[in-house]
């Protein structure tokens, strides 16, 4: 374990109060991209969702996700994973983006995740919309296709939109796979559901080898099994990890541009990502939380919790390539509340 630098650790709530200071993500210190300090995983906002087809919004995500991540403790009480402790994890605030270019866009946010990946920062992208992944991915598998694991009510295999457009949030995977981002073999959707436009979808997918878990597959298993599937796909190589909140059911999480109904509970979703932990995740995201929609800022809440979530699975790994044995709450002396 290295020694624990303490301006990477949160405030504890017994001290400084979760409404007050300034609402960083997590209440974790700034940094920036050109001068990251020694940051290993580094949480950045794209506030950004110009590439939405119908319902806008997700550009407040970021804001909305800062604001309610003052709740975050210190520990996972359920895995006892104590991730800032186990890496230094800072905000890197938003990213620089164009809202009415979506060509500049990609091409600025790639270039911001390139400067972390050089700067040795692993990244955890709030968004923003899902068409976001792709600049990420295209910046994270300069040295080879990366695995992939998405949660999600939607494939976003399709080709084009609106005769023609093909840098949409319901195609960024299709992207990658044409790119040589994600390996398709080591590519898996879980969750997928509701109507659709046609099925070129899941043709591309069949065709491609990506695997997909329906949600009624998922129902029809047990939660175990499918994340057993999930590891034993990915295996043992660097993995992208990708959630949209809308793949929790919206009775629990409507603030969304695209809500499915008949989705994971919030409970689902986190032990989903606890039972990622000991894969080699290389970058995450977390998209499409639309506040506009939700004015209880539950859907917010929920998209920040899981984070916390991907946070100690990522930073385990962060850990574990270092050569470095993660941290469980037993090995600090005060967790905090």
């Amino acid at each position: 374990m290295i020694p624990v630098d303490p301006r990477y650790l949160p405030p504890s709530a017994m001290e400084v109060p979760r409404f007050a200071g300034i609402a960083t993500t997590m209440r974790l210190p700034l940094r920036n991209v050109a001068d990251p300090q020694g940051a290993e995983i580094g949480i950045l906002g794209v506030p950004w969702d110009g590439g939405t087809t119908n319902r806008p919004g997700a550009r407040h995500g970021p804001r909305a996700l800062r604001d309610l991540s003052t709740m975050i403790r210190m520990v996972n009480q359920a895995t006892r994973a104590a991730p800032f402790h186990t890496a230094r994890i800072a905000d890197f605030g938003d990213a620089t983006v164009n809202l009415t270019d979506v060509g500049q866009t990609m091409t600025l946010v790639e270039d911001q995740f390139s400067a972390l990946r050089t700067a040795g920062v692993t990244p955890l992208m709030m968004g923003g919309d899902h068409l976001l992944s792709l600049p990420a991915l295209r910046a994270m598998a300069k040295d080879g296709a990366l695995g992939f694991v998405h949660f999600d009510a939607h494939t976003d295999l399709f080709d084009s939109y609106f005769g023609g457009m093909r840098l949409t949030h319901g195609t960024p995977f299709r992207r990658a796979v044409e790119e040589g981002l994600i390996d398709p073999q080591r590519m898996i959707q879980i969750g997928i559901r509701g109507t659709t436009a046609d099925g070129s979808d899941r043709a591309f997918a069949a065709a491609q080898g990506i695997r997909i878990i329906t949600i009624e597959e998922f129902r029809q298993r047990s939660l175990a099994d499918v994340m057993a599937e999930v590891r034993t796909r990915v295996g043992s190589r660097p993995t992208y990890l990708s959630f949209d909140i809308d793949g929790i059911d919206p009775a629990f999480a409507p603030g969304t541009g695209t809500p499915e109904i008949g989705g994971f509970t919030p409970f689902e979703a986190q032990c989903m990502i606890r039972a990622l932990d000991g894969l080699d995740i290389v970058a995450a995201d977390l998209v499409e939380v639309a506040p506009p929609f939700d004015a209880t800022g539950m859907t917010a809440w929920i998209g920040v919790s899981i984070m916390f979530e991907i946070l100690c699975v990522t930073a385990n790994a962060v850990a574990r390539r270092a050569g470095r044995k993660p941290v469980i709450c037993e090995d600090i002396p005060d967790p905090g509340v």
